[in-house]
């Protein structure tokens, strides 16, 4: 299962509020603005800060 188009439309990065996309390989979120990648976890996206983790471009 993969996370609805219409929930990807609201879901936005609890630290800076930006929007986030999901990435390639369907496993975690991005913020387009601070690089925090979150993990997805049984279909279920895990928006917690601690969860995160910052990545470099």
């Amino acid at each position: 299962m993969t996370i609805p188009k219409e929930l990807l439309a609201i879901l936005v990065c609890p630290v800076c509020k930006a929007p986030v996309d999901l990435q390639a390989d369907g496993l975690s979120l991005k913020c387009r603005s601070c690089r925090r990648v979150y993990p997805i976890r049984d279909d279920i996206p895990v928006m917690m800060p601690e969860e995160a983790k910052i990545v470099q471009d």
